[in-house]
């Protein structure tokens, strides 16, 4: 089995991100906030909406009904009644996952 925990070294928070895309991009850190919070903001409206939002190479992220359902509390063995929601699903597209693999 393996382990599959996140370090700190591991994580890329958005600050880092940020600058990252600043670097990359030659925008400011401020104009490249701006442009992933449009960004972010406009994939959530549109997964809200039930569509899907696809970048060719990357992936897609999509929504899927998940059906109610009942569950079992492993310290008491009690039953409970999950309700039905939506979830967000995220399709890796096949340039990232050859880059990455």
């Amino acid at each position: 089995m393996t382990d599959n925990s996140i370090t700190k070294d591991d994580l890329m928070k958005k600050a880092e991100f940020i600058d990252a895309v600043a670097e990359k991009s030659g925008l400011s850190k401020k104009d490249a906030n701006e442009a992933l919070n449009a960004i972010l903001e406009t994939i959530t409206e549109a997964l809200k909406a039930k569509k899907t939002v696809s970048f060719i190479g990357f992936g897609s992220f999509s929504t899927v009904e998940r059906e109610a359902r009942e569950a079992r509390v492993p310290l008491t063995g009690k039953t409970v009644q999950i309700p039905a929601r939506n979830a967000v699903k995220f399709k890796v597209g096949k340039s990232l996952k050859d880059t990455v693999a």
